[in-house]
């Protein structure tokens, strides 16, 4: 389900300082931001963080934005910039190893017990690869982007976009198949499925 933009009074208003406006924003947006960045760094404490950090630029890039531009392509270009900053800074100094356990559990409703564990699968799966693959799956699959959209955050080829969300589905399925999860990615939960849990 594709992401969808700011009603267009509610952001001219929020560009102009008003934090009402603003605070309808976040509150839209903040839980999918949340959901990209903590898959992307693995800590919960750090994503909370991170995100309050991005609405931060966000609310102070606003009044620059330009409303030729989709909203949510900008938003998740901030957190892009602000995650990659975070990592690198995390690569220059030495962090204690979060365990997988330590992740938010995704919290699916009344799934059966296969279904959880093949979830979890995915998600060690999703773990494991390099952050441009995962940047753009997580986009696609957590986020909802269009593949347009995700080319324009990630300020790369539409080309290069869907060689690695190909690229990432065909190593989780590799890597579910080392785990003995032996399911098509085709019919396994996708990420946007098992992330509706996290979502409020």
């Amino acid at each position: 389900m594709s992401l969808p933009q700011p009603d267009l009074g509610v952001l001219r208003k929020a560009q102009r300082g008003d934090e009402r406006a603003f605070a309808i924003i976040v509150r839209t947006y903040e839980q999918p931001v949340y959901n990209y960045v903590v898959r992307l760094i693995g800590d919960r404490n750090l994503a909370e963080d991170l995100t309050q950090e991005v609405f931060l630029r966000v609310f102070q890039g606003l009044p620059g934005f330009s409303l030729r531009s989709r909203f949510t392509t900008w938003l998740f270009q901030v957190t892009k910039n602000r995650v990659l900053d975070e990592l690198r800074a995390l690569e220059r100094r030495p962090r204690a190893v979060v365990a997988l356990e330590d992740i938010p559990p995704l919290e699916i409703v009344d799934a059966p017990a296969e279904r959880a564990e093949t979830i979890d699968a995915v998600w060690r799966s999703v773990e494991r690869l390099n952050p441009d693959l995962k940047m753009a799956l997580l986009l696609r699959d957590v986020v909802g982007l269009s593949y347009t959209e995700i080319a324009e955050t990630l300020e790369i080829t539409l080309a290069t976009v869907k060689w690695r969300i190909y690229k990432a589905r065909e190593e989780v399925q590799l890597a579910l198949h080392r785990d003995g999860v032996v399911v098509p990615i085709s019919s396994a939960p996708s990420a946007s499925a098992a992330a509706e849990g996290t979502r409020s």
